[in-house]
């Protein structure tokens, strides 16, 4: 087994047996689960009694069609008067009474409780009595609550036509929907890994510039094959941690609730087309690439493990930025903020590929977002590649800045 090879293995074991490797699985696992299961999770731990409200009909309307009790709201209509229903709310009996009057021709409520109501259950009944008043005035045309109902639940179907022949057909409202959901996936997935592995590699490299371990391991091994092996045993430990997280969580999704999230992954899925997740694969990879070629070469700067963070601050803020350009996106991809960051390497891993999925773009544009950030890793590999020779036997005091010019004085 070559020296190259048998450091990539050593550094894999090493890293994939860490209890932090591990525990940063079980926390995506977590918290993606979290949010596609929160509904389950609410209704398991959160669930409280329904709010219990007495409705009063002083219109001459089937008011009592239009409110329907649910798991949050239990409605009751109670025969007696104002005063003797207040008095219930008072003695506990109800939550809330809710006293709805003709008022011009429009629908008024006056909601009597005894203890104020939370934030959640005030929209819910709030709500409630919007949409009642809009069936209340349909209703004033004569027409019963079941048409009223129908009239306001009618949905127009609506295509899509694009006369210009030559550009690509316009996406559908499900699939930009998807691209959104899809892209901010990977948004996330980048966003989390280039904070994991680029602060890993740089640590890695500092501790081991900063113990003198680089010393003894650079006598027998040339700076430019460990520089390499650190790469690509860190890369191949960020795909075995997406691989990882991508079955566990496929078969959480299958066995879970009878497959019903794993049918709306699927869902969200067939909505998506082939060309956005070649696009949004090579974005991801190549963007974690970039970042760990950034995270060797700081490490290779610093003089110990505790100059690393400092060091990796910039590289850091830039993936923050492109996550919360990628955030403001989600609503308006299509401004020009969004097409600016779609190109700059450091962030068009998680900005392009909104674009592809939500937004009508030629294929030109992608294409020319994917051959400035391969340009990029190209460039930024072989100056690291260059420093890394120099710079990682080299100790001075300063910061980067001075770091660099110091390294700069030194020939290979």
């Amino acid at each position: 087994m070559s020296k190259f090879w048998l450091l990539v293995k050593q550094l894999y074991k090493q890293k994939i047996k860490a209890k932090s490797f591990i525990i940063s699985i079980i926390l995506y696992i977590g918290v993606i689960s979290v949010a596609m299961f929160w509904s389950n999770i609410k209704e398991a731990f959160f669930q409280d009694e329904p709010l219990k409200v007495a409705l009063l009909n002083e219109t001459n309307a089937d008011i009592e069609a239009l409110f329907k009790s649910s798991s949050d709201i239990e409605f009751t209509f109670p025969s007696e008067g104002i005063s003797e229903v207040e008095q219930q709310v008072i003695a506990g009996d109800f939550d809330a009474a809710i006293f709805v009057r003709d008022q011009n021709k429009s629908l008024a409520a006056d909601i009597a409780t005894y203890k104020p109501l939370t934030f959640n259950d005030q929209q819910n009944l709030s709500s409630q009595l919007q949409y009642a008043g809009k069936l209340y005035e349909v209703q004033q045309l004569n027409l019963t609550a079941e048409q009223a109902e129908k009239i306001l639940q009618s949905q127009t179907a609506i295509t899509m036509k694009n006369l210009n022949k030559e550009s690509e057909s316009g996406k559908s409202e499900d699939e930009k929907a998807a691209g959104i959901g899809a892209s901010f996936l990977v948004g996330f997935l980048i966003y989390s890994f280039v904070m994991t592995f680029l602060s890993m590699i740089t640590t890695d490299v500092a501790s081991e510039k900063g113990s003198r371990v680089l010393e003894v391991l650079l006598a027998s091994v040339k700076p430019s094959t460990h520089f390499m092996a650190k790469l690509t045993g860190t890369f191949l430990l960020a795909l075995t941690q997406i691989m990882t997280l991508l079955v566990v969580q496929s078969l959480l999704f299958m066995l879970i609730d009878n497959g019903s999230k794993w049918d709306a992954v699927l869902d969200i899925v067939n909505e998506l087309s082939y060309g956005f997740i070649g696009y949004a694969v090579m974005f991801l990879l190549l963007t974690i690439m970039l970042n760990l070629i950034i995270g060797a070469l700081l490490g290779s700067l610093v003089s110990k493990v505790e100059e690393s963070g400092q060091a990796m601050m910039p590289a850091m803020m830039l993936g923050i930025l492109g996550f919360y350009v990628l955030l403001s996106g989600m609503y308006s991809p299509d401004t020009l903020l969004i097409k600016i960051f779609s190109y700059i390497p450091f962030t068009s891993g998680m900005v392009m590929p909104l674009r592809i999925g939500a937004t009508d773009i030629s294929s030109f544009e992608p294409m020319l977002s994917m051959l400035i950030l391969v340009g990029t890793v190209i460039l930024f590999f072989l100056i690291s590649l260059s420093f890394y020779k120099r710079s990682v036997l080299t100790y001075s005091s300063g910061g980067v800045i001075q770091k660099i010019k110091t390294v700069l004085k030194v020939t290979t």
